[in-house]
This record gives structure tokens, sequence and C-alpha cells, in this order.
């Protein structure tokens, strides 16, 4: 996956219907790269009677990944590698605009 991450433009992920655990695993080892950050945001908590409950939706809404500083080719790789395993065992990323 082509990552765009840089300090002053985080990047979202969405990976429809993927469990809270596996968002937390993932951010989990995406912060063992030095000077890489993550944020799990939530999916809103409005809810409409006339929806049938969906117990495949996740709870969240998208994984912000951002940097501290400017990361080496190889960090970045890495980066590419862990989001790449998570992609091949649940879906693809998609992109979230901010």
């Amino acid at each position: 996956m082509d990552l765009a991450v840089s300090p002053d433009c985080p990047q979202k992920l969405v990976c429809p219907k993927l469990p809270l655990a596996v968002y937390r695993e993932v951010a989990a080892h995406l912060r063992q790269i030095a000077g890489v950050e993550t944020n799990l945001i939530m999916r809103s908590l409005e809810h409409n009677p006339e929806e049938k409950f969906d117990y495949y939706q996740s709870q969240i809404a998208a994984l912000e990944i951002s940097c501290q500083r400017e990361i080496s080719a190889i960090d970045r790789d890495r980066i590419s590698e862990i989001l790449d395993y998570y992609a091949q065992r649940y879906s693809v990323w998609q992109t979230q605009e901010t």
C-alpha cells in the first residue's frame, strides 16, 4: 500500500467490517515504528432505529496514522508491510478523506 503520511498531513484508513480488536492490533503494530502515531476514530453514536443492526459493522470509523517526523524509506516500507498483511487477511484498506 502506498502511504503518504507526513507530520502535517495524517492519513485516515478504513477497512470495512474490521473488528475493533484487529484495529487495535494494527495500531499497536504501527506504533512500534519509531515516530509513528496512531489514533482510532470511533463511529458516531447516532442510531437510526429503522436500520437493522449489523454485527459485522466495525465500531471504528477510521485508523488515523501520522508521523512525528519524516520517516525513512525502510520504516515506510515496514508500514506498508503491516497494512498489507491485514489487507490480505481481512479486506483492502481504503483512504478516507479528511
